[in-house]
């Protein structure tokens, strides 16, 4: 063989916006990749959803333009997308229904039907790690299918979450695996560790693909390839794999972005007994075992609070970036400490009826909003980690950048070890990971995730 032809792991990382495709060698270092984007397209309610045909369509480009330039050899493929989304097929493999938005509000009526019977909803949040019921918990979209499109439920043949439909496009196997049926979906009843009751009485059951491993790979012929195709991860079980696989200790991890998630993968014996609040949900690791994580709409907080700022003290958009933490301003801020934001996305005891703050300095009136965002943060976090006694705290994501948010978080959980890590590419490395033999050891974020220790700053008097 061409001593120049790569061996590479293939991974397709849909996002709700961006469409990525990577090229990972032996090393898992990023050898190739590619982008898309498509315009969304209308169900029949005209709410806007997924351009399924197109993604279907972009992926057998992109994977067959890679086979047939010989520069690289596909040793295996796998699937990280995200989750709350299903694809009903019927008997010949097409798609039966648009792929829901999982942002639809579902009918009020088929709510109350739902807990009428399963009920009562507290008892049943909680043992099945849902926040609330609507399409973000797609169990709830085959109740509403098989109550509201009796004839298109009729044909279904099976429903696969959307990692594992884009599995089946490559290899016709329909198959369940544990991250996408644990993401919140109403289907799992995580103290029975199995389907819900519900799912069996409603006879949903059957529409459901046999469970497997989320490492199980099929080896099969494609286009003249012997290629190993994944069964297909959902996202944030994916972004969290390689933290699991390397750090030998336990560990929560804050993902920031829009929303700002603590995973917390040693939790399993915080399950018993726990009273869910409404911004505690579930996810579950490969091997079945749960990850509790509590979330916040941070980041899209912090936007639409720093778009105010700029406008109110006449700077860029772009000004807030080079902010750093100042000590003597945050003594200033805490010494007689008030909090001055009202929120928009978040809703919080502490807030005042309507944004008031006496700042004449952008710089300050940053560190403010940084201070009090920072206490929700801390909120969250101690939710998750609940009575375990865990000493390590990454952060990655957006926030990871912000100097104010690593500095005052150190500072708050000064007992502990806090790391940032740049994991642009976490949810696909997580995919390739979970189809790879290769062992992770401690030095692997150092390498691939630019991991950084932050030693928290001391305040005097």
């Amino acid at each position: 063989m061409n001593q120049k032809v790569k061996k590479v792991t293939a991974v397709f990382d849909i996002g709700k916006t961006n469409k990525k495709f990577f090229l990972f060698d032996k090393n898992l270092n990023e050898v190739h990749k590619e982008y898309t984007s498509f315009e969304e397209i209308e169900d029949e309610d005209k709410y806007p959803t997924e351009n399924l045909p197109s993604l279907k369509k972009w992926l057998k480009q992109v994977f067959d333009g890679i086979l047939e330039k010989k520069e690289f050899k596909v040793e295996a493929i796998n699937f990280s997308t995200y989750g709350a989304s299903l694809v009903h097929i019927d008997e010949n493999g097409n798609p039966l229904t648009p792929l829901y938005n999982y942002a639809k509000p579902l009918p009020e009526a088929i709510i109350q039907s739902f807990f009428k019977k399963y009920g009562p909803k507290e008892a049943f949040l909680k043992s099945t790690g849902c926040v609330d019921l609507s399409m973000l918990n797609s169990g709830l979209q085959l109740y509403w299918l098989k109550h509201t499109k009796p004839e298109i439920y009729a044909k279904i043949k099976w429903s696969l979450h959307l990692p594992q439909y884009l599995s089946y496009v490559f290899t016709g196997i329909p198959i369940s695996e544990y991250t996408s049926i644990g993401c919140h979906t109403a289907l799992w009843d995580f103290n029975k560790k199995d389907y819900h009751d519900w799912v069996y009485k409603e006879e949903i059951d059957r529409i459901l693909p046999p469970i497997v491993s989320t490492e199980t790979s099929i080896n099969m012929n494609y286009n003249g390839n012997r290629i190993k195709i994944g069964v297909g991860i959902h996202d944030s079980s994916a972004a969290l794999l390689p933290y699991i696989r390397s750090i030998k200790k336990k560990f929560v991890l804050v993902s920031t972005g829009t929303w700002s998630i603590v995973f917390n993968p040693f939790a399993a014996d915080q399950f018993e007994g726990k009273a869910f609040s409404s911004d505690t949900i579930n996810y579950m690791r490969i091997n079945g075992k749960p990850v509790m994580a509590t979330r916040v709409f941070l980041g899209n907080e912090y936007k639409l609070q720093v778009e105010k700022l700029n406008k109110y003290f006449n700077v860029n958009d772009e000004y807030h970036r080079n902010v750093s933490f100042n000590y003597d301003t945050y003594l200033e801020i805490i010494r007689d400490f008030k909090y001055c934001f009202k929120w928009e996305s978040i809703v919080d005891d502490n807030m005042p009826e309507k944004t008031n703050f006496s700042f004449d300095k952008y710089e300050h009136a940053y560190h403010q909003l940084m201070t009090e965002l920072v206490i929700i943060q801390i909120k969250y976090i101690r939710e998750a980690l609940g009575e375990n006694r865990i000493a390590r705290i990454y952060v990655d994501g957006g926030f990871s950048n912000n100097d104010i948010y690593i500095k005052l978080l150190s500072h708050k959980f000064n007992h502990k070890r806090l790391s940032t890590t740049d994991a642009s590419l976490g949810s696909a490395l997580g995919a390739a990971i979970s189809i790879s033999d290769k062992k992770l050891n401690s030095k692997f974020l150092k390498r691939n995730y630019a991991l950084k220790k932050h030693v928290p700053f001391i305040v005097n008097g």
